[in-house]
């Protein structure tokens, strides 16, 4: 599993009991890979990785969640105060790149099944989807998933509690997201949720891009 025939697996593991880290599979060697973001808090729970090749930088994220209490949800603020200037440099460095992950914010309405019970709960605060629509508005970054399909609603969740009938009746959230710099975003050409098998309260999310390395 961590080196499946023609992939090499690159991980930035969680030190800390209870979190899971965050990886990529590559196809082709990478010219540098980053495992931390320099973040004495956040490292060790496995948030970031980042393989570069020539102009193209390719981002595992694994951003927190803060559902399961207050004092989690002020560690996703401060993780998503830190993180904003480093996507600003990654847009400001003239690289393409692509943040593939587990954003853990429904960023509209549309992007969650009861939308209008959740305004309070954390992954739909306000706070939360302002911080998202600075990444697109002021960042310049591009919700590819939302490019290629603007009005899709309940075939675009990727995550679904555990608890009740979410899964069997779809009452579902969007929080796993391709964002990319314009000009690879606009080279997206198909992007899915894969439901044919589950295989956690999370759906792979895939994007093909018509770009060569």
């Amino acid at each position: 599993m961590r080196a499946p025939d023609g992939l090499s697996g690159h991980f930035s593991h969680a030190e800390k009991k209870g979190y899971s880290g965050v990886g990529l599979y590559l196809a082709q060697a990478a010219q540098r890979v980053v495992d931390r973001l320099g973040h004495d808090e956040f490292d060790p729970e496995g948030r970031y990785i980042q393989a570069d090749f020539g102009e193209l930088s390719v981002v595992s994220l694994y951003l927190p969640s803060g559902s399961s209490s207050e004092e989690r949800q002020q560690a996703k603020f401060r993780f998503m105060d830190d993180f904003l200037p480093h996507l600003a440099a990654l847009k400001d460095s003239g690289r393409e790149v692509v943040i593939c992950g587990d954003w853990n914010i429904a960023h509209r309405e549309i992007d969650l099944k009861n939308w209008k019970s959740n305004q309070k709960n954390s992954g739909f605060l306000p706070e939360e989807r302002a911080w998202l629509s600075r990444v697109f508005d002021d960042l310049g970054y591009v919700d590819v998933y939302r490019r290629l399909h603007p009005e899709a609603t309940g075939e675009c969740y990727t995550w679904w509690s555990n608890r009740g009938q979410a899964w069997a009746k779809n009452v579902g959230w969007r929080l796993d997201y391709q964002i990319a710099t314009p000009g690879i975003a606009g080279r997206a050409r198909a992007a899915t949720v894969y439901k044919e098998q589950r295989f956690s309260d999370h759906a792979p999310l895939t994007v093909d891009y018509d770009w060569a390395l």
